[in-house]
């Protein structure tokens, strides 16, 4: 009866152990599925997230391997309630997956709202799912516990009755009891390890939710910073898919282009017009930077112009563009970057149009310079000619007019030498309220009635340090070609202003200075002038007047004082619009010099007087004037040949020389070498135009000079000054 009884225990501990096994590998199952599931969750959001196509991949990978879990559970499950409750929740999870694939999909094609939608429902499906699996495995864990206590009991009768059987029934009950003890370990083990499992898979689902919590939040911050440099840049960017709509756009497109939201290419396009560089050829449609972005082109700094069809300002554009292209390599849209260049341009064409200018007035004062030595020899040869035909008035009034021309040549010098900056001013400190008040008086009569002149002048201008006679001239110069501009009557204004000027204001070149100035502006309401005529007034000879009406040397020569007096003009004009002259003029510094007075005329001397020429015409006729004034004259035609006649001993009282000679030694270098010869030499310069013997447009201290061409009376007048005035 023992051994029956035992075998009958030790058949029901078996089953308990087989029963008990069952249950720990359901509770795996569901641990598993639990896993799975979550596993589907974290790659589900992760892809909607990063977008990252592996993550789809894991979730496609989990899904299959979640049905065929799914139904081995349902297998393993008997009770009938809680298999009923196992069907539901199969098909709550086919459900889940369903939507999550849908998800996946939906996130794949952007289409947020929907993806917003069906994400919002899987998590109310998973609550669900998540309920029903719980209850089930508390159901399946219950059932462990008892089967564990009913295993116990059944370990403790049978040692009961192993106590009260014989030596082998204890024998035998030992080894059931040490059977039991092995089942019962290896239960616990079973327990431990599936639980360890349990730990280490959720472990893994936590650690996979804190990468993509990491990942998503450096995302943000990552989206925010190039968001915020995109909105920061200064050059307008646009993205565009394959069918022309603008998907991107920053801050810089809405100003530079116009663009507003909701626009696509073709309406953007249709704003302006696009030029070639020449600003008259416009761009052929398939020229364009997005239809060739479009098509697949890559390239930078093409360069164009764009005007608005509104009529406003034009601009000047530098585009580079990129194709864009998806997974498969086709082209799915384009970048496209616009910079604008329009200050640098017309920076740049400033510079090109003051070196033009600088350029002309070297050749201007080159040609001066040899037209001022042949007008010298005609103007003296003139004048001989009027006084020594006082009993013959045919030939006399022939001469006559020989002197007028060479007189209107001279002064036609003096407009060239003026706009290359070689004539010598003559600067004082003046008043400039006063001097554009007396030169309106005078303009009254001269513009006649038609033109009304209104003045508007600043309280605090002051004066400027310049030659008064030529800022009347400039003044003078452009109120005629003011009163050129409106034929039919108008209104002329001047005005004057104390003014602080920058880079940005002026727009200035590189030698331009910045500071305080005294502007003076000439504004009328005439027709105007195209862009085209604008930048060649300042030229020598430019004219739009017609034959006759006009030299265009006005405003040449009121350029090139400007400028030598250390200030910046500057014209603004259109069609139809008037134009507004501006000069802007360095303040005076420091007290008011005194107006230098004119030598009383002279008629001549006997000293003796070295006379330095290369051109032999100028230094025989020079020579010849001097001999008749009583002078003892030397010649040399350099300034090698004239030292060597200084250190020979001869007695010279006046060095008269050339400021322009060729040989390597100028007129100034000469007078320096002939101090060190004969200390305390008296010098006296003569020049078409005189660089090297000025300073910013000013004779240096202590220098004395006749401008070339000169007369007869001005020689004598100059040489008795260099002498010391009294005759010897």
């Amino acid at each position: 009866m023992v051994s029956g009884t035992s075998i009958g225990l030790d058949t029901r501990s078996r089953r308990d152990i087989v029963a008990t096994d069952q249950i720990v590998a359901v509770l795996k199952q569901f641990a598993d599925l639990k896993v799975q599931v979550r596993a589907a969750e974290a790659a589900s959001r992760g892809f909607a997230l990063t977008g990252d196509n592996s993550l789809a991949d894991e979730f496609r990978a989990t899904r299959e391997a979640i049905g065929p879990a799914f139904a081995a559970l349902l297998r393993d499950i008997t009770d009938p309630a809680e298999h009923r409750l196992l069907e539901e929740t199969a098909t709550l999870l086919e459900r889940r997956l369903a939507i999550l694939d849908e998800l996946v999909r939906h996130r794949s094609s952007s289409t947020a709202d929907t993806a917003g939608k069906l994400e919002a429902d899987a998590r109310g499906t998973s609550q669900a799912i998540v309920a029903n699996l719980d209850e089930v495995q508390a159901a399946q864990r219950a059932r462990l516990a008892r089967q564990s206590t009913d295993s116990r009991i059944t370990g403790r009768i049978l040692l009961a009755v192993d106590l009260c059987g014989v030596a082998l029934v204890l024998l035998l009950a030992g080894v059931l009891i040490r059977e039991a003890a092995r089942s019962r370990r290896e239960l616990s083990d079973s327990l431990h390890a599936t639980q360890a499992t349990a730990q280490s898979l959720e472990a893994a689902v936590a650690e996979r939710t804190r990468h993509l919590v990491a990942t998503q939040e450096e995302m943000r911050r990552s989206s925010s910073v190039m968001e915020s440099t995109f909105r920061s840049m200064a050059e307008a960017v646009l993205v565009i898919d394959q069918g022309g709509q603008i998907l991107l756009a920053n801050p810089a497109a809405e100003r530079m282009l116009n663009y507003r939201a909701g626009m696509d290419v073709v309406t953007l396009r249709a704003l302006t017009t696009v030029y070639h560089l020449d600003g008259v050829t416009p761009f052929a449609f398939e020229e364009l930077p997005v239809p060739r972005t479009l098509r697949g082109e890559e390239f930078d700094d093409v360069e164009m112009i764009v005007r608005p069809n509104s009529g406003g300002a034009q601009i000047h554009l530098v585009v580079s563009a990129r194709p864009l292209r998806d997974a498969s390599g086709a082209i799915s849209g384009a970048a496209v970057i616009y910079h604008d260049i329009t200050d640098w341009r017309e920076a740049e064409r400033k510079l090109q149009q003051a070196q033009k200018l600088e350029a002309i007035g070297k050749l201007t004062g080159g040609v001066a310079h040899d037209f001022n030595n042949m007008l010298t020899v005609i103007t003296g040869t003139s004048e001989t000619l009027v006084a020594g035909l006082k009993d013959k008035p045919d030939l006399r009034a022939t001469a006559g007019l020989i002197e007028q021309a060479a007189q209107r040549c001279r002064e036609l010098i003096e407009h060239l030498l003026a706009f290359a900056r070689r004539q010598p001013l003559h600067p004082r400190h003046v008043d400039v309220n006063a001097a554009i008040s007396d030169v309106a008086k005078l303009l009254r009569p001269t513009l006649g009635e038609q033109i009304e002149i209104e003045t508007e002048l600043g309280l605090d201008v002051g004066s400027v340090h310049v030659d008064a006679s030529q800022l009347a001239n400039s003044v003078l110069n452009m109120a005629i070609n003011a009163r050129d501009a409106m034929p039919d009557g108008g209104k002329l204004t001047l005005v004057t202003r104390k003014v602080e000027l920058n880079k940005s204001e002026l727009q200035i070149n590189p030698e331009e200075g910045v500071g305080t100035y005294v502007m003076i502006a000439v504004a009328d309401t005439g027709t105007g002038m195209p862009a085209h005529v604008r930048d060649k007034v300042f030229e020598p000879f430019f004219t739009t007047k017609e034959p006759g009406k006009g030299t265009g040397l006005g405003l040449s020569m009121v350029y090139g004082f400007v400028t030598q007096s250390g200030g910046h003009i500057r014209i603004e004009s259109e069609e139809g619009r008037g134009t507004t002259i501006r000069l802007y003029l360095p303040p005076a510094q420091g007290a008011a010099g005194q107006v230098a007075k004119r030598a009383e005329p002279a008629t001549g001397g006997s000293e003796t007087i070295l006379v330095v020429e290369d051109d032999a015409l100028v230094r025989n006729f020079v020579t010849v004037q001097l001999q008749g004034l009583g002078y003892n004259a030397l010649a040399a035609p350099d300034g090698p040949a004239a030292l060597a006649k200084l250190k020979n001993g001869e007695r010279v009282d006046l060095l008269f020389t050339d400021v322009v000679m060729p040989g390597g030694m100028s007129g100034r270098q000469l007078a320096d070498e002939a101090e060190k010869v004969r200390p305390g030499m008296k010098v006296l310069y003569t020049s078409g135009y005189a660089d090297t013997i000025m300073t910013e447009g000013r004779l240096d201290g202590g220098v004395l000079l006749l401008q070339k061409p000169y007369r007869k009376g001005e020689l004598a007048r100059m040489v008795r000054l260099a002498l010391g005035s009294q005759p010897h």
